[in-house]
């Protein structure tokens, strides 16, 4: 496997390796509880209070509480139940409070959610006002003004998460003094710890939660600040830990990890200075310039962390993105990592008003300190060679650069498919069902092969084909479906080269199309391999397809994306093998190689996934179809005489279930896919999951 470049610290970090042999060292040699009274307990107390000197000494809390916790989570929740508990207090006691809770715009889903959750379980009943942010990522502060005579609590972050901007916290401080605003202010700290300096207690910030995970400690381990005299309530009480701050047996292991790498950041010498830190970004965002033409950096270096590039690239969506540098070994996030299973536009980048196509296709590059040289080179060299599998894949190829394509394409959007039929001898095309926001992508495509368009078809009248039959160049005089004249081309059949299309109407609102090797100006029943059937039922179909054709419909939701009326029928019976016989793990994969050598591994990526990151590990034979060109394969694959294993594999195993479920349905009994996908075939075995 490519070695990884990890380039995701914000959302998380690997383990310092002195903070392990820490942690490793808390658990063998100083295991006792910090609350025994016996020798053992007092060596982890000595551990306990030690760790929480030093990192008094580096937060600058020369008063106050510092307490350890789970993390930051934990963390902002103690902080709004704090608040808001002293909130219900001074109302029931006949104070004004305000009426607002406000956040800023950009915050962590954690603290918006904390605050909706509080107030309404402790009964309080404000109003959680969004403060916004300009176009830099910062808070409007002329609007933090109009709000603060009736702001109870006001939470902001340090630095943001997505973008790395910076807040104006001096700015924030400074008209809390100057209106003379009463306020709990608490202060995500998350993204500042190691990166600039603090001084807590020289400030008016009451909360600031820490979570160790973001520099280099392990997971589960993290502190919470509360100034002095502000306001105190514990969110978990018992046996009193933590000065009956945060009852639970201390985690000792993690409070040894979080004080090695406390200790790092105090003695020096370990992490990257801020000056070289900005080096490290530049070189990054040069080499992301001519890997990616056009690409938009979303928040200006000068507000921003010099560990975070938060970017967009024209015509490119994030998953593109994501996915060829996953394959590539650069491991890199779409938006915040808590939300980025989540196929939505950042909702960071449109509080700060980019575009909608920004927001919805943004990448989080960031790093951490610890960076060197070498590994930002190895990064820099491994980002241009994503670059050049976009361009060799035709994702960012200049006009007539692809090599000729021949065979069924689909495109697909949010369950909607897209289908164009290639034919790489007449270096022309149809597109049938085009998706509106796949337009661009349909356009780019084509231009890149430099073929002319012959058509583009709707299986109903009332789609808008006109736009992108315009952009395409083709010929007017299309009717409703966007069926050629007989002017223009078109009459009964639509030549592709060898290959034509017939219309089939059904009723007056539907057609499909039938794609085989013409004969001469008919074309036989028999020879018809693919029947793009739009919405069209099954029953709908019936005497005018074969059983076994294939079906390929306009929605994967409605049907499955490549089937046949046989298949249906079979699947409607209950026939078929159970589930679990598909799916392979490394190990049975390896014993089909040695029972089969003759089979082959299918990888159904992006082909621009294929060409930086193939996983040798694997063994066989390995060839490329990427899960949108399967259906123009399938029918190799059912006409050979003899049918050999294929394992289908992806990056994730999702497309690759896809692919082998698809040939199962169509009768392909050796069809399988491999389990979990590269992402757990790269594991050793002892890290994978157990069987049951």
């Amino acid at each position: 496997m490519t070695p990884e470049i990890y380039l995701d610290g914000n959302a998380t970090s690997p383990v310092l390796p002195a903070a392990i042999a820490a942690a490793v060292r808390a658990m063998e040699d100083c295991y006792g509880n910090p609350s025994s009274s016996h020798t053992t307990g007092l060596q982890a107390k000595a551990l306990l209070d030690g760790a929480r000197q030093r990192a008094m000494r580096l937060l600058g809390v020369e008063q106050g509480r510092l307490m350890f916790n789970s993390g930051a989570t934990e963390g902002i929740q103690t902080a709004v139940l704090s608040a808001l508990c002293a909130l219900r207090e001074r109302r029931d006691a006949g104070q004004a409070i305000g009426s607002m809770l406000v956040y800023g715009a950009t915050e962590h889903k954690a603290v918006p959610e904390a605050l909706a959750h509080w107030n309404r379980l402790l009964g309080l009943n404000l109003t959680l006002s969004k403060l916004p942010v300009d176009g830099d990522g910062r808070h409007d502060l002329q609007a933090l003004r109009a709000r603060l005579p009736e702001t109870a609590m006001l939470c902001t972050m340090a630095a943001n998460n997505e973008t790395g901007v910076l807040s104006d916290v001096a700015g924030i401080e400074g008209l809390l003094e100057e209106t003379g605003c009463a306020a709990y202010w608490m202060v995500d700290c998350v993204q500042a710890l190691g990166k600039f300096r603090l001084r807590l207690a020289r400030s008016r910030i009451d909360y600031a939660p820490f979570s160790g995970h973001k520099l280099y400690a392990p997971k589960g381990i993290g502190m919470l600040y509360v100034r002095q005299g502000a306001p105190f309530t514990p969110l978990i009480v018992g046996g009193g830990q933590e000065a009956a701050q945060r009852s639970g047996t201390e985690n000792m292991a993690g409070v040894a990890a979080l004080d090695a790498v406390l200790a790092a950041l105090e003695q020096g010498g370990v992490f990257r200075p801020h000056d070289v830190l900005c080096t490290f970004r530049e070189r990054l965002a040069a080499s992301l310039r001519r890997a990616l033409p056009g690409v938009v950096f979303n928040a200006a270096f000068e507000h921003a962390l010099p560990t975070t590039l938060n970017f967009s690239v024209p015509g490119l969506s994030s998953k593109e993105l994501m996915d060829v540098f996953d394959a590539a070994g650069v491991r890199v996030s779409s938006g915040s990592a808590c939300s980025a299973a989540k196929a939505a536009p950042s909702y960071v980048l449109q509080a700060m008003g980019v575009p909608d196509w920004r927001a919805a296709s943004a990448i989080r590059l960031s790093f951490g300190p610890l960076a060197d040289e070498a590994s930002i080179a190895r990064a820099c060299e491994r980002i241009e060679r994503c670059g050049a599998a976009l361009r060799a894949s035709g994702l960012i190829a200049a006009d007539g650069g692809l090599p000729a394509q021949d065979g069924v394409l689909q495109l697909g959007s949010g369950g909607a498919c897209s289908w164009l039929v290639h034919d790489a001898a007449s270096r022309s095309c149809v597109v049938i069902d085009p998706q509106p926001e796949l337009s661009d992508r349909i356009a780019a495509h084509v231009r890149g092969l430099g073929y002319s368009v012959q058509a583009v078809l709707g299986t109903t009248p009332g789609a808008d084909l006109t736009t992108l039959s315009r952009a395409l160049g083709v010929a007017p005089g299309a009717d409703a479906f966007g069926w050629p004249g007989a002017g223009q081309g078109g009459g009964e059949l639509l030549a592709l080269g060898a290959q034509a299309l017939r219309r089939v109407l059904v009723g007056a609102h539907q057609a499909l199309y039938l794609l085989g090797r013409a004969d001469g100006r008919a074309l036989p029943a028999a020879a018809v391999r693919h029947a793009f059937i739009g919405a069209l039922a099954p029953q709908q179909l019936a005497g005018v397809v074969r059983e076994d054709t294939l079906l390929c419909a306009a929605s994967d939701a409605q049907q499955p994306f490549c089937s046949s009326l046989q298949a249906q029928a079979a699947a409607a019976g209950g026939t078929g093998e159970p589930e679990s016989a598909l799916h392979l793990d490394t190990a049975a994969l390896q014993a089909l190689l040695q029972r089969h050598p003759d089979a082959v591994l299918v990888d159904v990526r992006e082909s621009h996934e294929h060409l930086v990151g193939l996983p040798a590990a694997l063994g066989g034979k390995v060839v490329s179809v990427p899960l949108g060109q399967l259906a123009g394969q399938i029918p190799e694959w059912l006409g050979a005489p003899v049918q050999v294993p294929l394992v289908f594999f992806c990056r994730s195993g999702n497309r690759s279930a896809r692919a082998a479920q698809c040939l199962r349905r169509l009768g392909y009994a050796q069809a399988y896919d491999l389990a979990g996908g590269m992402a757990l075939a790269a594991l050793p075995a002892a890290a994978l999951p157990l069987a049951a």
